[in-house]
């Protein structure tokens, strides 16, 4: 049986970037992937696009990931979004800034930086193993063996696991290296699901399914506690709401809603305004136009199809003119428009989110390594570890990083 210096499992960005990595510092590198091609997640993130990254400081970079997100310092330290992006380049894939400084290939397609992936990982000697999946690894005197099922085995010096999550599992993220990690005696905390949709109480949300809200701000309210959103763009869908600022804040929200029945949300549908500008605003508009009727008067406030659940809501007749509108149902205006109110109830599971929060527990992992403190010889990579951070390409970011060290570290400990 041929003994291969790294055997890297999963041929997600994490993976591949560790493979690549290791490659390049000359060690015999197989990757193993469960599909038949690689990369199949990388494939549909960021709506296909594949938001590669973001401009953000490194400072900024471990506050998304939370309290201890300092944890992936060495990682980000080793590979930095500056990096990343000149590694691409230099295959001649260009990249272009959007909103929030969310990095993007030109192309506008994912499939072009798996084929700038595929170009390193041919150009370093990386061979592949498809339709192979890890079942166990034994740790004998001086290698791995690895389990393969069905009698197949592969001998190694060190593994790098970067199964990734349990989100959408049609891409291969089944959790097979939370049961493998496991199984050599590693935590894993529990999985949650992160940037995921909302879903809400209110049965008339299935009425305004479809709406975009461009500028809006959201905060949610739980006990004496509340987390408010920056302004941005928000969906409403059949069962609740979407869209990148409910994405941004959705995994804190399944958190809170662990201790918590319901969380109480409030959509500030005019942010730019200050309430007492907004009243003045529809005062003058209420005078201007006093023969109009409320329903066609609001539609300088707020989509056509929302008119009638406000109207509902404040119990006002939508053909009533506007200059029979008492006093109290303005305010009640005013008051929905900034804080049109919804009841948070639950995500969607965790096979619809976009990652998947929860993993290998960062306490048994060497931040400076990415090696095993249960096992020497492994190392974790990617959505595999404990963690969690906003969409804005903060994870892809997170998967290339932590696969670059574990792959260099892997290497390194081999000349040793």
């Amino acid at each position: 049986m041929k003994l291969y210096d790294i055997v890297v499992v999963g041929a997600g960005p994490a993976g591949m970037m560790a493979a690549i990595r290791a490659g390049q510092l000359g060690k015999n590198v197989m990757l193993i992937e469960k599909n038949d091609t690689i990369g199949e997640k990388l494939k549909i993130t960021g709506s296909s696009r594949c938001n590669i990254t973001n401009t953000a400081s490194l400072d900024t970079f471990m506050e998304k990931f939370g309290k201890k997100g300092a944890f992936f310092r060495s990682a980000f330290a080793a590979l930095s979004n500056r990096r990343l992006i000149s590694f691409f380049e230099a295959k001649g894939l260009k990249f272009k800034i959007e909103e929030s400084g969310r990095v993007f290939p030109v192309t506008d397609k994912s499939r072009s930086v798996i084929k700038v992936l595929k170009e390193y990982l041919s150009r370093n000697k990386v061979k592949i193993n498809y339709n192979t999946q890890l079942v166990r690894i034994k740790k004998k005197k001086d290698y791995f063996s690895l389990d393969l099922g069905n009698d197949n085995y592969m001998a190694t010096k060190k593994v790098i696991l970067a199964t990734g999550g349990i989100s959408y599992p049609a891409t291969g993220s089944t959790g097979d290296g939370f049961k493998v990690a496991q199984k050599v005696g590693h935590k894993v905390t529990p999985l949650r699901p992160g940037i995921v949709p909302l879903k809400v109480a209110e049965t008339y949300v299935k009425e305004l399914q479809g709406i975009s809200i461009e500028n809006a701000r959201l905060t949610f309210k739980y006990g004496k506690k509340k987390l408010v959103s920056d302004t941005g763009n928000m969906i409403f869908t059949h069962f609740g709401i979407s869209g990148p600022l409910v994405l941004d804040l959705s995994s804190q929200i399944v958190r809170i809603l662990e201790k918590n029945e319901t969380v109480n949300l409030f959509i500030d549908l005019k942010p730019e305004m200050t309430d007492q500008e907004l009243q003045k605003k529809i005062m003058d508009e209420f005078e201007n136009k006093s023969k109009t009727e409320f329903k066609n008067l609001m539609k300088l406030f707020m989509p056509n199809r929302m008119i009638p659940i406000v109207a509902e809501l404040l119990d006002i007749d939508p053909k009533k003119k506007v200059n029979q509108i008492k006093k109290g149902e303005r305010n009640g205006v005013v008051n929905l428009l900034k804080a049109f109110p919804l009841t948070v109830t639950g995500s969607l599971p965790i096979e619809k989110a976009m990652v998947t929060c929860g993993g290998v527990s960062r306490k048994e992992i060497d931040p400076q390594t990415m090696e095993s403190k249960i096992v020497s010889g492994i190392y974790f990579a990617g959505e595999i570890i404990d963690f969690c951070a906003p969409s804005g390409g903060y994870n892809l970011q997170e998967a290339f990083s932590t696969g670059y060290l574990a792959g260099e570290m892997a290497a390194n400990s081999l000349d040793n």
